[in-house]
């Protein structure tokens, strides 16, 4: 990337962001950076159309990342992570091993139904497993090293200490 591509302050300030957060989604960038929305766009769009940053849509939101820096799957367990119930879904799932939906439920406190939501986003994407078990469905995660691995290079960009405190016990073992 050469200087000239982010010569405007702006366009340095939302690349600089999306390179600290990988994975923000546009109303959080607004928030943020307080540009006015049309400002934000355009400059999103010129940064995309040039190659020097990616996008990722997760059903709910358009996410942003680095180019080049994240493969297909990575962007797939950060979408996951950039939302708060999946990312402490897959941080119990890596502490305490496979979980039935009671189980989580138990542990979040959170309804079956919406547990059950966000399993379902997340077997959905590839990044957890269910087997049943009789009448019970037991989930894990498909592939932990790398959902550890992203969370703990990124985990500044996550605002979760709960999330942060049993992936360190989890480290631990």
């Amino acid at each position: 990337m050469s200087e000239p591509d982010l010569e405007l302050a702006s366009r340095r300030a939302i690349y600089q962001s999306v390179a600290d957060n990988p994975g923000i989604h546009f109303r959080r960038l607004l928030d943020e950076l307080e540009y006015a929305q049309g400002t934000l766009q355009y400059q999103l769009r010129w940064l995309v159309d040039e190659g020097l940053i990616e996008v990722s849509d997760d059903g709910q939101y358009t996410r942003y990342y680095p180019a080049a820096e994240f493969d297909e799957t990575d962007r797939t367990v950060m979408n996951a992570l950039r939302r708060e119930y999946s990312r402490r879904i897959l941080a119990h799932l890596l502490a305490d091993g496979p979980l039935t939906t009671s189980e989580l439920s138990d542990r979040l406190d959170k309804a079956q139904s919406t547990i059950s939501w966000h399993l379902s986003n997340l077997t959905d994407a590839g990044l957890v497993t269910k087997e049943r078990d009789g009448r019970r469905v037991i989930y894990e995660v498909t592939d932990a090293d790398r959902v550890t691995y992203l969370y703990t290079i990124h985990r500044q960009s996550f605002t979760d200490r709960v999330v942060d405190r049993l992936l360190d016990l989890w480290e631990g073992y």
